[in-house]
């Protein structure tokens, strides 16, 4: 394992683990942090160089300060900050994994920077949250507002409340380093990170991504049904494929890893 020590990659506590000649970047989702990758990072650092960090919202982070709600106020930031430590560290032609916020991060960047990306890989991603006519996000309206309204009313009530709708209940200890990474995030934060998060629309975006992509999800998401999986494949310009884990939550990392390195290995060739 590599650790990094200056500029934006320390800032992120950016790792490298293993060596292999391509390198995998995994990015984590709202609540998270690197720690959600734990399971399957050892088999995956048997095969890549994998690359690891924190989004600077993640309460993992050291210096709270550096999250700036005026900055960070779409997706669009975070994808800047993503190619700048593409840059920083050197990497090009990478195959980027996103959980779940990350998968349209990842979108974004590779858009701006297509020769960063070689492949993009989704888990649980979702352009937009919030139905339309002819379109099913998986919430109303008035669901994200109640949502937002109880993250800014009682956040840490909220997060052990969510963490047993995102993770599997049936794997408690699972649950539970969720509920930590969550109580460990800044409430206002939480709050300002959320509303990027359940407000977004970045189903425009999916029409220039020209990369080849994977869309893993799975079949009971409370967050993200299965027809945006479907939706993304038929939007997304480049060539993509939809593979369907057959488990319950929204982080198959954590509760299904073993299904979802099968999955992976089975897309990566390895």
């Amino acid at each position: 394992m590599v650790m990094l020590g200056k500029g934006l990659s320390s800032a992120l506590n950016a790792r490298v683990v293993g060596s292999g000649t391509e390198t995998l970047i995994l990015g984590h989702g709202y609540g998270g942090d690197q720690s959600v990758w734990d399971k399957v990072l050892p088999d995956l650092a048997q095969r890549f160089r994998v690359v690891v960090f924190d989004w600077n919202f993640a309460g993992s982070i050291k210096d709270a300060n550096q999250f700036d709600m005026g900055k960070y106020s779409s997706y669009g930031a975070f994808a800047d900050d993503l190619i700048a430590l593409m840059d920083e560290m050197h990497l090009k032609s990478s195959i980027f994994v996103g959980h779940s916020m990350s998968g349209m991060i990842g979108c974004i960047a590779s858009v701006r920077r297509p020769e960063l990306f070689q492949r993009l890989i989704f888990i649980g991603a979702s352009p937009r949250y919030i139905n339309l006519d002819g379109y099913e996000g998986g919430f109303s309206k008035s669901d994200v507002e109640q949502i937002l309204a109880n993250i800014e009313s009682n956040y840490h009530t909220w997060a052990s409340h969510f963490a047993t709708l995102g993770v599997d209940p049936n794997d408690p200890d699972s649950v539970e380093k969720f509920t930590k990474c969550l109580h460990r995030m800044r409430p206002e934060v939480a709050f300002s990170v959320a509303k990027i998060v359940f407000l977004s629309d970045e189903r425009d975006i999916l029409d220039e991504v020209t990369v080849p992509c994977t869309i893993i999800q799975t079949l009971n998401d409370f967050a993200v049904p299965g027809s945006v999986a479907h939706y993304m494949n038929k939007k997304i310009r480049g060539k993509s494929t939809v593979e369907f884990l057959d488990v319950n939550g929204h982080f198959p990392q954590l509760t299904a890893h073993n299904q979802l390195l099968e999955v992976l290995g089975r897309v990566l060739g390895i």
